[in-house]
């Protein structure tokens, strides 16, 4: 089989997956060609991002399977609270051959910190809750200098610059879809 067919095989078994899931209601109504190309924006702004990756809330598998695919040198964590969601999830891993790089982990992300889930290279979030609960999840989950990205609404600006130097992150440069964040060294 060429690369390119491989290459074929593999977004066609990608689309399949979220397919599944929106099928079982853990994705919108959204087509899967859109919502695959709105994860690619999170593997474009993990750009050069080495090491291991948490997905909080991974829910349906967007965007933590579509980055999975994409970029297998990243050690992925897919985190949901919701069993249902993480066996699903476990069961796409295997089918989609990921699971040399990408585990699923069920807890909820406090239980998961106290655990331990610590010290990531980057954390990932679609829809996972408000803003200030989102990226306080994710910096307590990310080492100092590491990198946050966090699905963003259509339009307006909801991260209070308070709350930024509270946290020590800084915002980079972003697009529309998506922000992206790293940790300061003061970030614990």
């Amino acid at each position: 089989m060429s690369h390119s067919t491989q290459g074929d095989e593999v977004e066609k078994n990608l689309h399949e997956a979220l397919g599944r899931s929106q099928r079982l209601g853990f994705l919108g109504d959204w087509p899967i060609p859109e919502v695959v190309e709105h994860a690619r924006v999170f593997v474009a702004a993990l750009d050069g991002v080495t090491g291991a990756v948490i997905d909080l809330g991974a829910g349906g598998g967007v965007p933590g399977l579509v980055v999975a695919t994409d970029r297998p040198d990243l050690q992925l964590t897919l985190l949901d609270r919701r069993t249902k969601r993480t066996d699903f999830l476990a069961q796409m891993v295997r089918r989609l051959d990921l699971d040399g790089h990408t585990k699923v982990l069920a807890a909820d992300v406090d239980d998961a910190i106290q655990a331990g889930h610590v010290g990531f290279d980057a954390a990932i979030a679609r829809g996972f809750g408000p803003p200030e609960f989102t990226l306080r999840s994710a910096v307590a989950c990310v080492r100092p200098g590491g990198v946050i990205v966090i699905s963003e609404p259509p339009r307006g600006d909801r991260w209070d610059p308070e709350l930024l130097r509270e946290l020590d992150v800084v915002r980079t440069p972003s697009n529309d879809r998506v922000v992206r964040f790293v940790v300061g060294s003061r970030a614990e």
